[in-house]
């Protein structure tokens, strides 16, 4: 896998050193093996370095927000692309700035980056069903839609946007209406922010019915989230159907020790066993 041992010296970093964008693009390594980082990378630092230079004389902070958002959707051309919205191509950061559309989550990664070289404290938002961006200010917080070109989100259309993702009374007897939004706005972690990037690139690819780079997309997400069970158990399937039947052995055992009480538990087993008579002719 490309970029594997640096992705996994990422991962082993304190949250607070994680470089998210590079992290970014060594996942797309995956599906671009000669993937340029280094030059990804400094395409990001040269746009900050454009804005930073057109921002000497603007100290606030929301019209520091105006001005990044001036420069990455109506000068640059960034967009959303809710034309072909589940397009893998979205997911990947260098599609992103090759292309200059994504999805919301890749849109506010990008968003989060520049921002932070141009001295906004910006913080992700993963909100049901839609990433969103936060600017804590002095009293308030101000939340983006870097999908909607940065437009800032009132609580209407917060509560709307939940209103459209949580069934009706999921919540007990409170009204999706009278839910504190706080907890929802609470800022992602970087690693957060990964695995939320490559569950969608879990969905895309099982929906495509293309193992191999559902493969490549499950050995990053346990480089990130490793007490992640329920994936470990997805690769050792997928270690099945790709014939690889010692790596599936290995991963299914893994996951049955660590879950003996999981509630697909017997039918894990029954594979073990079936994986170990095939793994025993391989000797």
């Amino acid at each position: 896998m490309p970029g594997s041992d640096l992705f996994a010296e990422l991962m082993a970093r304190d949250e607070a050193e994680i470089d998210l964008a590079r992290a970014c693009l060594l996942i797309s390594q995956d599906a671009y093996p000669g993937l340029d980082v280094e030059g990804y990378l400094g395409e990001i630092e040269r746009h900050a370095a454009r804005l930073r230079g057109r921002l000497r004389e603007t100290p606030g902070a929301e019209e520091r927000v105006v001005a990044l958002n001036q420069f990455l959707f109506d000068e640059l051309g960034f967009s959303g692309n809710a034309g072909n919205y589940y397009d893998p191509r979205n997911s990947y950061l260098n599609e992103v700035l090759d292309r200059r559309t994504g999805i919301p989550l890749t849109l506010s990664v990008l968003y989060l980056e520049v921002g932070r070289r141009v001295g906004l404290a910006l913080e992700g938002v993963s909100f049901p069903g839609h990433f969103l961006v936060r600017l804590p200010l002095r009293g308030s917080m101000l939340v983006l839609d870097p999908f909607a070109g940065g437009e800032p989100q009132s609580e209407v259309d917060l509560r709307a946007r939940l209103r459209r993702v949580i069934p009706e009374g999921a919540t007990g007897p409170l009204p999706v209406d009278e839910l504190p939004l706080d907890q929802f706005l609470e800022p992602a972690g970087k690693r957060q922010i990964l695995a939320r990037l490559l569950r969608n690139l879990k969905g895309i690819y099982r929906e495509a019915d293309k193992p191999e780079r559902l493969l490549a997309v499950l050995n990053r997400m346990l480089m990130v989230a490793p007490e992640a069970h329920g994936e470990l158990r997805e690769r050792g399937l997928v270690y099945q159907r790709l014939e690889c039947y010692r790596a599936a052995l290995k991963d299914l055992s893994d996951y049955s020790r660590r879950e003996p009480q999981a509630p697909d538990i017997d039918e894990v087993r029954a594979k073990l066993v079936e994986l170990g008579a095939l793994c025993a002719r391989l000797n």
